[in-house]
């Protein structure tokens, strides 16, 4: 049972709106979201925020942020984010190859060794202490430019907030999602857990 019930995706109609994002990325709005407008500035900005840190500026792919997000998902424990961040990645066009082995990164060869650099950077920066050292910022300089650095970091930031909001107010997890998650993720333990 979630800490807050999430309200009607028609509660506050400038949220619904800014909302229609969520059925491009994910294919619904996420109860996170209809619990957030309880207090509709949060929404708001939360969907704005969501919106800038996912926009696909290049390199950095709407595909790999969202396994960015799995990987800061994973490394927090949020089975909720792990879910909804692998059916994004789903949705943006993830390799087969690399959504069925995302929990191999650092070996499979479906990844490349900009993606490592970018995956052990997710992982290294959701660690609490932080990880983040000469070895990560070295990997990500040889790969990425310091625009495309700002980027992940931001997907990383984002879902420090997802994480912690959604394992805290044990949010319900969307049946499209737990499909997700099980086709991709059960195969190494994945269940709803308390969502």
């Amino acid at each position: 049972m979630p800490l807050v019930t999430p309200l009607p995706a028609d509660h506050d109609l400038e949220t619904r709106e800014l909302a229609d994002f969520f059925n491009e990325t994910l294919g619904f709005c996420p109860n996170s979201v209809l619990t957030m407008q309880r207090r509709p500035e949060i929404s708001k900005a939360f969907i704005n925020l969501n919106k800038a840190v996912m926009a696909n500026k290049g390199r950095v792919t709407s595909a790999l942020k969202r396994m960015i997000a799995w990987v800061s998902s994973n490394a927090t424990g949020c089975r909720y984010c792990q879910a909804h961040a692998i059916r994004a990645a789903e949705r943006y066009g993830a390799e087969q190859e690399q959504l069925d082995n995302i929990w191999e990164y650092k070996t499979h060869p479906a990844f490349s060794e900009a993606e490592r650099a970018a995956l052990d950077f997710s992982l290294a920066a959701s660690q609490v202490p932080n990880m983040v050292d000469n070895t990560i910022q070295e990997a990500l300089h040889k790969y990425w430019d310091e625009g495309e650095i700002v980027e992940m970091l931001g997907v990383i930031s984002l879902f420090g907030y997802l994480n912690r909001w959604n394992d805290s107010m044990g949010t319900s997890i969307e049946e499209g999602a737990v499909e997700s998650g099980e086709q991709y993720l059960g195969k190494h333990g994945w269940n709803k857990g308390k969502h």
